[in-house]
């Protein structure tokens, strides 16, 4: 268990766009950047209703997503070393937000990953009425200790953020519409992180560049914010809009998992060799007589197996970041795709430049390359599979379908003294799991 000193939250839209999700999860962009933190907005939702990730993150979903999963717009991945204990999710009543509240000796981080629909105010008006009825559990005892951030895309134009010269956004429709959200921000108490002015979405028709995405945190929380800003050098494929990564001081828990050892690949006869010498080192073979004589033999074989493991069996290397079928031209080419996309929007003053056509051209390279591997090296795997493989394959198609993330208990609801209560924290879900489990011992009949 450590603490790292700072939060740092990566926020984009990926247009629903597998190969732009999958170029995010699987370059490994993410874990080298230190992100704790990441927020979709019109994340990818397979047919199997689940988007795609790896184990380096666990998934969380909107509230509605099980009851509705067709209006799933915003999705968040937390980082697998983040302890869980920190961090709990906020039932918001709509697929189009998706909310935790990170817990720390600072007090509370309430975090709403946000996709506001262009047409609608639903969701504004949302937010308002839950920050109104969820007042104690957003603030509780101390408001100057609990901090709220509001990311994502709000597909809103107005000066106040916009190049002022882009005088065709701002109609009175649009002007009406965006207002009503910063009447909103003025009333939940928050202020734009993202400096005005700075762009982030790129129109798909006339490749003008705008501001759809914000980062709105707590008036009075602006000491704790140390950069926001976007990541021009890593704008996706197959997406409009621009990465923004939001830096926090704000210490966290996180938990390294230790490394699993691999039995799959042991030398069994130089395993067995090792452990009978180790075993001929103890104390002679002999008859055991008493309980005493019993225990001891116990702890002296498993220390002997314990020690032979240790020193023969290989530990399982894993890189969490990747994707199996991830290769290094897919790099190479995910690498190019990001310098023209870079170049391009150095020229965006300039829609007619060859450089923004040599980034599509690269882009869709690049997404066939992808789409192409993926399935290459599944349909290998089958082709060459040996017996034990058949035995996976067949696990694979009976499991039902994941995401690939890493799992976490939610709260356990159990009985507590005859009254149900939740069990929140990992020590919580422990007990209530252990006494489900292994009940106390009935009381023994004396009749």
């Amino acid at each position: 268990m450590g603490v790292d000193a700072k939060m740092k939250i990566w926020q984009q839209n990926v247009n629903k766009s597998p190969t732009c999700q999958h170029n995010l999860i699987s370059s490994g962009e993410l874990i080298n950047l230190d992100i704790d933190i990441v927020t979709l907005q019109e994340p990818v939702i397979n047919a199997f209703n689940q988007t795609i990730t790896t184990n380096s993150w666990i998934t969380v979903y909107p509230t509605m997503h099980t009851s509705n999963p067709d209006k799933t717009r915003s999705v968040l991945l937390i980082h697998a070393e983040l302890s869980t204990d920190t961090w709990n999710q906020l039932d918001f009543p709509s697929g189009d937000v998706t909310a935790i509240q990170v817990n720390g000796t600072w007090g509370k981080l309430n975090i709403f990953n946000i996709y506001n629909d262009g047409m609608s105010n639903e969701t504004i008006n949302l937010l308002t009425k839950f920050h109104k009825d969820n007042h104690a559990t957003l603030e509780g005892e101390n408001a100057n200790d609990a901090h709220t951030l509001w990311v994502g895309d709000f597909n809103r134009h107005h000066p106040y953020w916009d190049d002022p010269r882009d005088t065709h956004l701002f109609t009175n429709e649009a002007i009406k519409a965006a207002e009503l959200l910063i009447k909103v921000v003025a009333e939940v108490g928050l202020e734009m992180a993202l400096p005005g002015k700075i762009l982030t979405h790129c129109h798909n028709v006339t490749k003008r560049w705008s501001r759809l995405d914000q980062v709105l945190l707590s008036e009075h929380s602006d000491n704790l914010l140390i950069a926001c800003d976007t990541y021009t050098d890593q704008r996706g494929v197959n997406t409009n809009h621009l990465p923004i990564v939001t830096e926090l001081k704000l210490a966290i828990n996180t938990f390294t998992e230790s490394p699993h050892p691999n039995f799959w690949n042991v030398d069994w006869p130089a395993f067995r060799e090792v452990l009978e010498k180790k075993l001929a080192e103890v104390h002679p073979a002999q008859k055991i007589t008493n309980q005493r004589q019993l225990d001891q033999c116990c702890v002296d074989l498993m220390q002997v197996i314990q020690s032979t493991i240790h020193e023969q069996v290989p530990v399982t290397k894993i890189t969490l970041k990747s994707k199996r079928w991830w290769t290094k031209e897919l790099m190479q080419l995910c690498r190019q795709a990001k310098q023209l996309g870079r170049q391009s929007y150095k020229c965006q003053s300039q829609p007619l430049h060859r450089i923004h056509l040599e980034h599509k051209e690269a882009a869709k390279r690049y997404d066939k390359t992808l789409q192409y591997t993926k399935k290459q090296h599944w349909w290998d795997w089958l082709e060459k599979a040996e017996d034990l493989d058949i035995w996976t394959a067949s696990k694979l198609i009976a499991a039902p379908a994941m995401d690939g993330g890493k799992a976490r208990i939610l709260m356990l609801k159990h009985e507590v003294d005859g009254q149900e209560s939740l069990a929140r924290s990992n020590e919580e879900k422990s007990r209530a799991l252990a006494k489900c489990f292994f009940p106390a011992k009935p009381e023994e009949d004396n009749a």
